[in-house]
């Protein structure tokens, strides 16, 4: 993980240096800084990062607005760190492609918790050996190339929502509780952050065309967990 590239954007400069010191303790040494939503922009467009820190309230544009300007060019896992702690905001960063929501003040460990648990959940995706296409018919998920397909039309995912949908690709029918989800495809215990896995699963089922009010490929079981049940041949609804 020592090779990943990090990029900070924080216009908060004791921020900025309190992450920096406590990657470079972790041994991550490549990482860029920015304090503007137009540098960091720049620098996303210039370089390749493994994950990019990305507070919200920045002087010139807002971090929702850069996620979502980023997310044109890139699907690198971003962590959303802010002083904004509401459910509304929370549910707006990982709305609009955001990976995890740290808010301030924040302890220094959980930041790196998270930071290696979505490298190294990336690391094991790439390394993966067998690569499966996952073929129902009425959508395709091809993870080597990350690339689904829904009724022969390509859907933008994010990379963690790809995951999401490969976890539930290689366990088809099999219950499993929101904090088993948030362990075992973030990497993390909980946290609390119960509607990181509610919010990714709401728009896995959006962009594969499932009836959110009544799902038929990730079915919610009240008060027992979420179970993954792969379409017929024809459409899910059928």
């Amino acid at each position: 993980m020592e090779h990943a590239k990090i990029l900070i954007v924080d216009d908060e400069i004791g921020i900025v240096k309190l992450l920096e010191i406590t990657l470079e303790k972790e041994n991550f040494i490549h990482i860029d800084k920015a304090t503007t939503g137009k540098e960091a922009l720049q620098l996303t467009k210039e370089k390749t990062f493994n994950l990019i820190l990305l507070d919200i309230m920045l002087p010139d544009i807002s971090g929702f607005e850069l996620c979502t300007e980023i997310r044109r060019n890139t699907d690198t896992p971003i962590i959303f760190v802010s002083s904004r702690a509401t459910d509304f905001d929370k549910l707006t960063g990982l709305g609009i492609g955001g990976d995890d929501y740290i808010t301030k003040p924040f302890n220094p460990l959980e930041v790196i918790a998270r930071i290696k648990a979505i490298l190294r959940r990336q690391k094991m995706y790439e390394r993966s050996e067998k690569k499966p296409v996952y073929d129902y018919g009425y959508f395709a998920f091809y993870p080597e190339s990350a690339i689904l397909m829904v009724q022969n039309q390509t859907v933008e995912c994010t990379a963690k929502e790809l995951e999401l949908l490969h976890f539930f690709c290689e366990n088809p029918n099999r219950i499993f509780t929101t904090a088993q989800l948030y362990e075992r495809v973030w990497g993390n215990d909980v946290f609390g952050e119960e509607k990181t896995v509610t919010i990714h699963i709401s728009k896995l089922r959006k962009k594969l065309g499932d009836d959110t009010r009544k799902p038929k490929i990730i079915v919610n079981l009240r008060g027992i967990g979420y179970k993954f049940i792969p379409p017929n041949e024809g459409l899910p609804w059928e």
